[in-house]
């Protein structure tokens, strides 16, 4: 229980976060290209749209069964699973929190005491959960950066909960 982070304060839903099973989840982004590599900001839905038509195209072209690179890139795929840095935007999670419309700050609760942002920054956040494929265990169990990068050698560590005000 103690890598439950809670999303509470002026929102319709409190949100609860288990970043222990992000490693699944398709919106994860890998931390150590996010902030070198000028990533084009890109719409999710229309990303989304694009790679089921990649596959669709793949399964109609080759049939089901998977070609050698196919299997070689599940394989990839699962290596950088197990050895990657990883991290996961903020929006989404507090898009499904429905802020209050008077919410204008969040508060992120850490160890050490509390870090205030306008919810314009805090929407564009990531939340590191894995380095080199292992949990943050010691100071985590997320990282929290800001979406421009600025704190990227230096993020909020030992985050324990997100309040809205």
């Amino acid at each position: 229980m103690e890598n439950i982070i809670l999303l509470t304060g002026k929102v319709k839903y409190t949100i609860t976060l288990d970043p222990s099973v992000w490693i699944f989840d398709d919106r994860r982004k890998d931390l150590e290209t996010i902030f070198h590599d000028k990533e084009e900001r890109k719409d999710e839905l229309e990303e989304y749209k694009k790679s089921v038509s990649k596959h669709w195209d793949r399964e109609i072209m080759e049939g089901a069964i998977y070609p050698p690179t196919l299997k070689t890139e599940k394989k990839y795929e699962k290596e950088k699973m197990i050895t990657g840095t990883f991290c996961m935007p903020l929006k989404p999670f507090l898009n499904n929190a429905q802020l209050l419309k008077d919410a204008q700050y969040l508060i992120i609760e850490t160890v050490d005491g509390e870090v205030e942002i306008p919810l314009v920054t805090a929407e564009e956040m990531l939340l590191g959960f894995s380095k080199e494929g292992k949990p943050l265990k010691e100071d985590g169990p997320v990282h929290a950066y800001y979406g421009d990068g600025s704190n990227a050698d230096n993020p909020i560590k030992n985050v324990k909960a997100f309040r809205v005000e």
